[in-house]
């Protein structure tokens, strides 16, 4: 969704030797540091979206909106004293800085939430470490990882401190992208407890300002034994995408797949870079 810097991609040569051997070692520091914790928690979504490992020029404020509303959805919370999902919006502004051309910090403040049996409440806050491949904007095959470190609001999810760690695998074929992100959730109860919620994005480019997709978001559980399907969460959107030299927009109205999941959700992002 934000302006990326772009160059030529790493053309016959494997993508392993491709990799920055900085960009590897603070990759695999952070994820030594995260292994060591260990579970998922499943609660509120603020931001709906898979992330291209496309970041933000080296020196560039970036600001992104994300705001997600529940129209039709579930009528009881994920936990007792959390949010009812049905007629809900939740939201967070997401502040992002490149620090270089493979690095890009942020933060994401206020966590905010209308919901429909609590009002308005703040849910927190989030920081962010995202490792990439350089220029993924004009490569075939683009990589990256991303952290997340969260304080949650008790009525946002039951652990008060909880991270995630979204690797970032992408190859594109022509004006057609493929993205998968295969996410594992973490609230420090062991490797074990580890929640698997894969993001996946297939995307036709008609040019460089327009392009829509089909995105799917899943939460199968915890790596110790996956939930009945029945109990797993499976949700399927259809996205436009429009990206301006003044600002990206992104739009999608998702489905839910399983009883477990809300039946329909809305999906707005809005990203701008500020300097």
């Amino acid at each position: 969704m934000r302006d990326r810097s772009r160059d030529a991609h790493c053309n016959g040569i494997g993508w392993g030797r491709c990799l920055d051997p900085t960009l590897f070692r603070f990759a695999l520091a952070a994820l030594v540091l995260f292994v060591l914790g260990g579970l998922p928690a499943i609660a509120q979504t603020d931001e709906i979206q898979v992330y291209n490992a496309e970041i933000a020029a080296p020196g560039m404020f970036n600001l992104t909106l994300h705001d997600n509303y529940t129209p039709d959805g579930r009528t009881v919370p994920a936990f007792p004293g959390g949010l009812v999902p049905n007629h809900t919006l939740n939201g967070v502004p997401e502040w992002a800085y490149g620090v270089t051309d493979w690095f890009e910090a942020g933060l994401y403040m206020p966590l905010y939430s209308i919901s429909s049996n609590e009002g308005a409440v703040l849910n927190g806050f989030k920081l962010r470490a995202l490792f990439v491949s350089p220029d993924a904007a004009d490569r075939s095959f683009f990589y990256g990882i991303n952290f997340e470190f969260s304080y949650n609001a008790r009525h946002w999810d039951p652990n008060r401190y909880t991270s995630e760690i979204r690797p970032i695998l992408g190859w594109r074929f022509g004006p057609v992208d493929l993205i998968f992100n295969p996410i594992l959730d973490n609230s420090y109860q062991g490797v074990s407890r580890l929640d698997f919620a894969p993001a996946t994005r297939l995307a036709y480019n008609f040019s460089k300002e327009w392009a829509v997709a089909a995105e799917e978001y899943d939460d199968f559980g915890p790596l110790r034994g996956f939930l009945p399907v029945s109990q797993q969460s499976h949700q399927l959107f259809a996205v436009a995408d429009w990206s301006g030299e003044a600002l990206s927009v992104e739009g999608g109205i998702g489905f839910g797949l399983t009883s477990a999941t809300d039946h329909m959700v809305l999906k707005l992002i809005l990203s701008k870079d500020l300097n």
